[in-house]
């Protein structure tokens, strides 16, 4: 199979394949967030938000083997020559003429500054209609929930903060939504295919689902630059900040830095 036979534009999705690939993917969540963690809770000698944590992680790997089985089958190799294009792995290119411009790098600052303004800053009130439903976080599913005593001078929370970052703005997430689903979306969804993506991505937060008003918002930042320049990697630098911020958090929670 010839590097051609992998560009992203053959082949398109049907429908019926970017809902399996949404259900694949997302569904494992959904479950180790609502069956297997309340089974486990309680009954594992370590805090129950570091529980759902590594729970998540599992989902994100499975997302990680769920890719990598899907562009196998398309490809036949997971020869990077051939993967790379397939999942826009390459420079941001020129919409009209598909030469790479390494200036269209410049659309991640108001891309991460939006994501950082609605789906961070504003993400409490945008997302207040999801409390009146009855929709609000459990104790111990954020970050947040670990910055007592107790984790002062744990370090090890580090490692479980740097794997779940590359599954989460790489190797999982990244991989699945943006780079098998998303340059396959457009013969379903036309022109409109990145705010599908960010609308599945969306609701692929089935352990999350207080967050979806703001996520949709920020999900849709993300996609829109994407699709647009054609290039994996602005999503990663555009989601991948919210990874920087969880390992400064993650490392200020191990220094007791705020707690009182």
């Amino acid at each position: 199979m010839n590097a051609r036979a992998g560009a992203a534009d053959d082949g398109q999705y049907s429908l019926r394949r970017v809902l399996l690939i949404w259900a694949a993917g997302s569904l494992p969540m959904g479950v180790l967030a609502w069956g297997v963690w309340p089974a486990l809770r309680g009954h594992l000698p370590w805090h129950t938000g570091v529980t759902f944590w590594l729970l998540m992680i599992v989902g994100m790997v499975w997302q990680c083997v769920l890719s990598l089985l899907i562009l196998r089958q398309e490809l036949g190799t997971l020869r990077w020559s051939v993967l790379a294009p397939r999942i826009w792995a390459q420079t941001p290119r020129d919409p009209a003429t598909g030469v790479a411009r390494r200036r269209l790098w410049w659309w991640v600052l108001p891309a991460i500054l939006g994501v950082g303004l609605f789906a961070d800053a504003l993400g409490g009130i945008i997302d207040a209609p999801m409390g009146w439903l009855g929709l609000a976080a459990p104790a111990n599913t954020e970050v947040v929930d670990l910055a007592t005593d107790a984790f002062v001078g744990a370090w090890w929370l580090l490692p479980i903060a740097l794997v779940s970052s590359v599954f989460n703005y790489l190797l999982g997430e990244e991989l699945l939504w943006r780079g098998v689903l998303l340059p396959k979306m457009r013969g379903t969804f036309g022109r409109w295919d990145w705010l599908a993506n960010a609308l599945l991505f969306t609701f692929y937060h089935l352990h999350k689902p207080w967050t979806w008003p703001s996520s949709f918002i920020g999900n849709a930042l993300i996609a829109y630059p994407t699709r647009r320049f054609r290039s994996i990697w602005l999503a990663v630098v555009i989601h991948g900040v919210e990874g920087l911020v969880m390992l400064a958090l993650v490392t200020g929670v191990v220094l007791g830095v705020g707690i009182d």
